[in-house]
Formats: structure tokens, C-alpha cells, sequence
């Protein structure tokens, strides 16, 4: 599993290879730990259009200091005020200069506006602002990401700049997120956010799960780790390790919501859908049993348990729900017509029972979709098509099962009420359907 491109491209043979070969030289990431709790190095706020005055005093709250070293570790650019296609090129202004400057594993977060239906220049100016999001997030390199929030109330981001604009984010990019208005519960403790409150998570005796149960657990989450019984003295083995308790328990049971609320009557402050499987053949070759099982496993269970979970109200009020999708199911790929459609329901349930859920029962419901993680699955992948996975992303390089935990706790912060019907890739900025 072992990305060997990765590290010998960080000696100097390897660096003088890839120079004289025109390759894509990938950086080594640097993520959240002990080590780097927060991004090293200062904060570059800068205005195209009339600035958002509410902007400033939330960044001042991430812990990253104004730069004064012309070397920024993140550049935060303020277009919420751009209304026309002319004032575009103050984007260019603002950050032409910078761009080079911006530290290695560095963070480029653009702040936009909501389209508004009544107004096609404000809208064509918001929405290029994507365009140039992504695309700079392409080009930009060194490890750096590059994305864009949609806010109209910065006071509500601020979860979401935390996360941007710090190591927990580094596979992340190339993304646009929008935020909501709404009163935001801020935690007492911003590094202990989830204190006091219950997390299940499925399919976590290994793999993403386990590293989602383990982030939510350092987070203060009491965590439930469910899984099948076949897989019990694993998901046993997690629980006992991070202080939480193990679920065996088939999630694809037609009882399995009812099974779990009984199991939890204090119910659930965070459902995270992680239980999943693959069984891929192309669709000429694709028996009924692996296209349902897929399927079944997939979106099924996660559209039964969460209708079960809800109409029990064993998801408390201020919960979280994360599904996890695909960029499978975003863009497709060969031989996964069965797991690129469950994935897809996924993205599908989400958008609608959104809006729904935190309007009758005051909870969200988000998801991540994962592209190249590395895990014992992708490393059973052959070379050839493993290497290809991995490289074809912005970040020339596969993600950890800890990057699609990251942004999962994010998404189950309790100060992410306003984050709500997004599909968030954690994928390094995937080529595929980018």
C-alpha cells in the first residue's frame, strides 16, 4: 500500500527524474496530528469588490495571525462582493501577485456569494468564480488546495473555514461549498467538539470506518462501532481501543434501525453511513445477485435505517447525518454500473431529504465521496491501474482513510448546522468528473 512514487520522489534523484521526465511531482501532505495541530505559517485576507466586514474577525478566530513573513500558509480572497463580469478582474489582481508565495501544503480559500435568480450578472460573476476555483486548484501544486464557499453569513462558516483552512483538509480540493444562514452553536472546545455526544458509525471494525470512529472518538464522541457479526472481534477490538462500544449487526436487516434505536435509547447525535461493498463486473457479465447485494449494502440499508432512525427520533435534534458516496457515483466508472448507481442514490437521498430532515427534525444530512483512499482494497488494485488511481487527481497522489474522516467530523461539527445538502469530495481534486 506503500505509494513508493511518493517517496522517492522526495530525494533528490527522484526530484531531478521527474524535473528532466515533465512528470507531476507530488508533496508530501501535511495533515492534522500532534505535530501539526494547526497550518504553520500566517493568514493573506484579500477583497475583490466590496469587502464583507464580518469576514475578519471569524478568520481571527482560526488561530492563524495575519503573515507578515510574505509567505502566507493560507490566502483567504473576499469576492463576496463581486457583482459583474468587470469586477472579475480584481480576482486576478488579488491573487496574481501571491500565488507562488503561498507555503508548500498551503491553502487558497475563495469566499463567494449566493447566485441570485433575479440578477444574471451577479450570477455569471458567482458562478465564475467556480471556474477559476477549480481551475486554479489544478494548476496551483506543491500540495496546495484551492476552494470556494458560498456564504452569506460568515458568522455561519465558520466550521468550515476552521476545517479549510487547516491540515485536516489536505485532501480536499477543488470544492465548492455552500453555507446556509442560521443560528450556529459554537462548542465550548474547538479541539473536543464532539464532548457529550454519541457517534455510530458502520461498517468501522476496519478500513475508512475505523479511521472515521477513531477521529470522532478524539474528538469527544462516544463512538458505536458497528459492523456484521462475521466482523465482531475486529469492531470489538476498535471499540475497546478508542473507549466506545462494538454493534453486530447486519445493517442490510430489514429490522436494523428498529435494532439499533433499542440498542441506543439515549439515541444518536451523529449517523455516519460508512458500510459498503463492491462487486465489480461489467454489466454484460453482471448476475442479478452482485448487482443487488451492491445495492442493497449500499443504498438499501442507508434510505431504511435512516428513515427508521428519523421517524423513531432516535437522531437527536442538532444531529448529523454523513452518507458516504463516490466519485464513482459522480462520474462513473467501467465495471461499477451497480456500485456507481448506489453511489449516486446516495448524492440523490441526500439533496432531498436535506432540507426536509433539518426542517422537521433539526437535523442535517451531508455526505463525502471518497476518490483514490488507500486501503486494503485499492492495495489488492493492480500496479498499473493502482498507480493510474492514484495520480489522477490534482495532488498526484492517493488519499488515507483519515482524510475522509477529517471531513466527516467536520460535517458532524456541531457548529456545521448551516452545512447541510452537501456532497463534498475528498478526492485531492479528482480529473474524473471534476
Amino acid at each position: 500500500m506503500a505509494d513508493r512514487c511518493l517517496r522517492f520522489t522526495g530525494t533528490a534523484p527522484g526530484r531531478f527524474l521527474i524535473r528532466r521526465l515533465g512528470l507531476p511531482r507530488p508533496a508530501e501532505l501535511i495533515r492534522r496530528s500532534d505535530r501539526h495541530p494547526r497550518l504553520t505559517g500566517g493568514l493573506l485576507l484579500l477583497t475583490a469588490g466590496p469587502a464583507d466586514p464580518a469576514v475578519a474577525p471569524v478568520l481571527a478566530r482560526t488561530g492563524l495571525g495575519a503573515d507578515d513573513t510574505g509567505r502566507p500558509a493560507a490566502v483567504v480572497l473576499d469576492a463576496t462582493g463581486v457583482r459583474d463580469a468587470e469586477t472579475l478582474t480584481e480576482v486576478h489582481a488579488a491573487l496574481h501577485p501571491v500565488v507562488r508565495t503561498v507555503a508548500t501544503s498551503g491553502r487558497v480559500v475563495v469566499l463567494g456569494a449566493p447566485l441570485d435568480p433575479a440578477d444574471h450578472h451577479q450570477a455569471a460573476a458567482q458562478q465564475a468564480l467556480e471556474g477559476f476555483t477549480r481551475s486554479l486548484g489544478k494548476e496551483i501544486g506543491l500540495g496546495r488546495t484551492v476552494n470556494l464557499v458560498r456564504l452569506t453569513d460568515a458568522g455561519a462558516a465558520e466550521s468550515t473555514l476552521r476545517f479549510l483552512l487547516s491540515p485536516a483538509s489536505a485532501y480536499v480540493s477543488g470544492q465548492v461549498i455552500e453555507v446556509g444562514t442560521g443560528e450556529v452553536t459554537a462548542p465550548e472546545d474547538w479541539d473536543r467538539p464532539l464532548a457529550g455526544r454519541t457517534a455510530l458509525v458502520t461498517g468501522a471494525a476496519r478500513g475508512i470506518g475505523a479511521a472515521v470512529a477513531e477521529t470522532l472518538a478524539g474528538q469527544g464522541a462516544r463512538v458505536v462501532v458497528l459492523d456484521v457479526p462475521g466482523a465482531g472481534p475486529q469492531a470489538r477490538e476498535v471499540a475497546d481501543r478508542l473507549g466506545g462500544s462494538a454493534l453486530a449487526l447486519d445493517i442490510t436487516a430489514p429490522d436494523a434501525g428498529g435494532r439499533i434505536a433499542a440498542a441506543l435509547p439515549g439515541g444518536l447525535d451523529v449517523l455516519v453511513h460508512n458500510a459498503g461493498v463492491t462487486r465489480d463486473r461489467r454489466l454484460v457479465n453482471m448476475p442479478a445477485e452482485r448487482w443487488s447485494s451492491v445495492l442493497d449494502v449500499n443504498l438499501v440499508s442507508v434510505l431504511r435505517t435512516t428513515d427508521a432512525l428519523l421517524a423513531a427520533g432516535a437522531v437527536n435534534r442538532g444531529g448529523r447525518i454523513v452518507a458516504t458516496a463516490s466519485i464513482a457515483g459522480i462520474a462513473g466508472n467501467a465495471g461499477q454500473t451497480n456500485y456507481g448507481a448506489s453511489k449516486a442514490g446516495v448524492v440523490g437521498m441526500v439533496r432531498s431529504l436535506a432540507p426536509r430532515a433539518l426542517c422537521e427534525h433539526g437535523v442535517t444530512v451531508n455526505a463525502v465521496a471518497p476518490g483514490f483512499i488507500e486501503t486494503g482494497m485499492t492495495a489488492a488494485v493492480p500496479l498499473l491501474i493502482r498507480e493510474a488511481g492514484r495520480r489522477m487527481n490534482s495532488l498526484a497522489q492517493g488519499g488515507l482513510p483519515v482524510d475522509v474522516a477529517e471531513t466527516t467530523a467536520w460535517l458532524a461539527h456541531p457548529a456545521s448546522d448551516t452545512v447541510n445538502g452537501q456532497v463534498v469530495r475528498v478526492c485531492g481534486q479528482s480529473l474524473l468528473g471534476a
